[in-house]
């Protein structure tokens, strides 16, 4: 064994080298045995423990990363959630925004639909009530006559005030009176007209060719009807004399 570096260790004695020898040994022997495996558990230096120390760090590191990795999982997956929750919401919110709005445009149709049948029906009220009394109207405006002379003469003076046609009473009834007597089937058939085969008819003698000349709307095509007689011959009379009162003989 070589000899220890010790300061004046030449100049020892031979008992104190080898002691200071046997000191060296022990020591070194005493290290040994402190690093040599498979001594006391209790008594392992902390030289065994330094290789754990960057296997701890890596795991820590690992359990970081995935504890980092589960944040970003559940922070996206709520994310994802609350986007679908608010999907759902606006959907909702939409349909019942769709719903209300049909709902209104139902509501305006029917009304409208009801204002119409209600105005409608006024209309129709309105259109009866005019109706009826046009009719009452036009039952109280017409005049009743009498069915005789009287009675012909003042339906044909009506007549023919509304056509515009001049005459009065007493020239009807002086010129009547002269030509038929009053008689509204009398019929002349010795004259030139009754030689001509177109006899003198009616209450004013009114031949076939001058009654169908002079025949008044709205009344009767029979020459022997007392008003179509009357209003034909006062028609013709005025056209040839200005009006039946001017006629005092035949004409």
């Amino acid at each position: 064994m070589p000899l220890p570096n010790i300061p004046g260790y030449n100049r020892l004695t031979k008992t104190h080298k080898y002691s200071a020898a046997g000191i060296a040994a022990a020591g070194a022997a005493a290290i040994a045995f402190a690093v040599v495996p498979g001594g006391d558990a209790g008594a392992k230096t902390t030289a065994q423990d330094l290789p754990n120390k960057p296997v701890a760090l890596t795991s820590q590191k690992a359990d970081a990363q995935a504890h980092h990795e589960a944040l970003t999982k559940q922070s996206a997956l709520a994310a994802k959630q609350a986007k679908e929750e608010a999907a759902k919401k606006a959907a909702a919110k939409k349909a019942a925004a769709e719903a209300a709005a049909k709902k209104a445009a139902e509501e305006a149709a029917a009304k409208k639909a009801a204002e119409a049948k209600a105005a409608k029906e006024r209309a129709a009220k309105q259109t009866a009530s005019r109706s009826a009394t046009r009719i009452e109207t036009v039952a109280a405006e017409k005049k009743t006559y009498p069915d005789n002379l009287d009675g012909w003469i003042r339906e044909s003076l009506d007549i023919m005030k509304k056509k515009g046609i001049p005459g009065t009473y007493e020239g009807i009834h002086r010129n009547i009176i002269r030509e038929s007597g009053g008689n509204p089937r009398a019929i002349n058939l010795w004259d030139i007209n009754a030689q001509n085969g177109v006899p003198s008819k009616g209450l004013l003698q009114v031949i076939a060719p001058t009654f169908q000349t002079y025949h008044v709307e709205g009344t009767s095509w029979d020459p022997y009807d007392p008003v179509a007689n009357i209003t034909a011959a006062c028609n013709y009379a005025a056209d040839r004399y200005g009006s039946m009162d001017n006629v005092n003989g035949p004409y």
